[in-house]
């Protein structure tokens, strides 16, 4: 066996220690105004691709999160292996290995980096002793916390609902049968008949309820939104979405472009509702502005489900801006978990622009880099106002051309002029006449100057 063999045998075999992930405070009482007991929790990761530098710059976003949830980081460990053991996600001789750190540092909660199955928390939780949360849940419990609106609150509690219910489990003598009247018997009632319920089917049943219920509301939260959102396209405003990865700085953009006064924490995911504004550009055009819910790596599916009425905002977008941390230690990394997310929603193919924030503490190497692989990309900074002016101006040349309202009457013969009004803009009205075709449309600005030639048009 060879030396490189000989080191990645023992490398595979071996908890990693994550230097640095400690975020144990002498003083916790600026946190304690929660007014929550902080658990202290040991993070475990699987490395089963990619680089080390990788592996622990995942654990690192990992510890942030748990800080960001209320939590003091002790410990990270991460194991080497090919893909993570289908029953105790790190194995169990390292699970075992675990439980001796879990209780040398008398930590209370062990958080995996990835989303584990109801088998592997069952297990793990049986080995360590303490209580184990995945990447899922620790996002799902931050975005539950950060949530402020009524829509906010029901689709946080929608994606916690869908990730629970295949994860319900019960104990001894919890799993007692519920049968109302005589079980199994004529007189038992509807629903009631036969060997009854278990405890665990009886949760799920109230679940499926609750869920069922939560997306009847969402959906005509959602009608609302669209009705909003169809009323700006009536008054030909463009839709520009911000968006971008967690604590880029999207909220610090919108007020400082807009002057909106919306919430700007140092903290993960410190904006769930979106807030739409305006703003004009440079040449004086109006356009409203969104600000929207912060992406991450391996965003979990429930949440993008769930906030799938809010991301419309950004799938219905004219232009987005993508708004991206110059100062992170992986910029290209965040850019790509951005545009996985944008096309789970439908949004890939709108105009982008890209934003290098925080040009006023990012490395200048680091921004080169960006702009190499990013052409278009403009570097700004949200709180210094450098590059927004730039940025306001491609945000400009990426939206469509304006339309014009014009009213007219096409000859019967340009036939095809119509043709292209319902093609490339909006019909508002239509009557059909002895001498053509009256028409009431909005329509790009080059097409209005056709019709009013062709039929005389009146232009609005």
């Amino acid at each position: 066996m060879s030396e490189h063999e000989q080191f990645d045998l023992q490398d595979r075999h071996a908890l990693r220690r994550v230097a640095g992930l400690s975020t144990e405070l002498q003083d916790i009482t600026e946190v304690e105004v929660r007014q929550v007991r902080l658990e202290q929790v040991v993070l475990a990761g699987v490395w089963t691709s990619g680089t080390l530098p990788e592996a622990e710059r995942s654990m690192r976003e990992l510890a942030a999160l748990a800080e960001t949830a209320g939590s003091v980081v002790l410990e990270g460990v991460i194991q080497r292996r090919d893909s993570p053991d289908p029953a105790t996600y790190l194995g169990s001789g390292k699970a075992k290995e675990l439980r001796a750190i879990v209780v040398a540092t008398g930590a209370d909660t062990v958080i995996c980096d990835g989303e584990l199955t109801p088998g592997q928390l069952r297990q793990l939780e049986e080995i360590v002793k303490v209580k184990v949360v995945d990447r899922t849940w620790l996002i799902l419990d931050i975005f539950a916390q950060h949530a402020r609106s009524r829509e906010g609150k029901a689709q946080v509690s929608l994606a916690q609902m869908e990730y629970l219910l295949p994860r319900l489990r019960g104990w001894g003598e919890s799993l007692s049968r519920q049968a109302g009247g005589r079980a199994g018997g004529a007189t038992g009632g509807v629903g009631t008949r036969g060997p009854g319920e278990t405890k665990i089917e009886t949760d799920r049943r109230r679940i499926r309820a609750s869920m069922t219920k939560l997306r009847r509301q969402l959906r005509e939260m959602g009608k609302a939104r669209g009705v909003q959102r169809s009323a700006r396209r009536r008054a030909n405003i463009p839709a520009v979405a911000i968006a971008g990865y967690t604590n880029a700085g999207k909220s610090s953009l919108l007020n400082r472009l807009t002057g909106a006064g919306v919430l700007v924490e140092d903290a993960l995911f410190a904006t769930l509702d979106p807030t739409v504004r305006k703003a004009r550009t440079p040449s004086g055009r109006a356009i409203t502005l969104s600000d929207t819910v912060g992406f991450v790596r391996h965003l979990p599916h429930q949440l993008v489900e769930a906030f799938r009425s809010t991301l419309e905002e950004v799938a219905e977008a004219d232009c987005i801006v993508h708004v991206v941390d110059g100062s992170d230690e992986d910029p290209l990394g965040q850019i790509a978990a951005v545009r996985e997310v944008l096309a789970q929603v439908g949004a890939e193919k709108i105009p982008e622009v890209i934003a290098i924030n925080k040009a006023d503490i990012a490395n200048q190497e680091t921004i080169e880099g960006i702009r190499r692989r990013e052409p278009g990309a403009v570097v700004v900074s949200a709180r210094t106002g450098i590059g927004v002016d730039e940025l306001m101006s491609a945000v400009e040349a990426a939206l469509p051309t304006p339309w014009t309202e014009v009213a007219c009457v096409l000859p019967y013969s340009r036939g095809d002029l119509l043709a292209r009004v319902y093609a490339q803009g909006e019909v508002i009205g239509i009557d059909h006449g002895a001498d053509g075709t009256s028409i009431k449309a909005r329509v790009p600005a080059g097409l209005a100057d056709e019709l009013v030639r062709a039929g005389g048009a009146s232009v609005d």
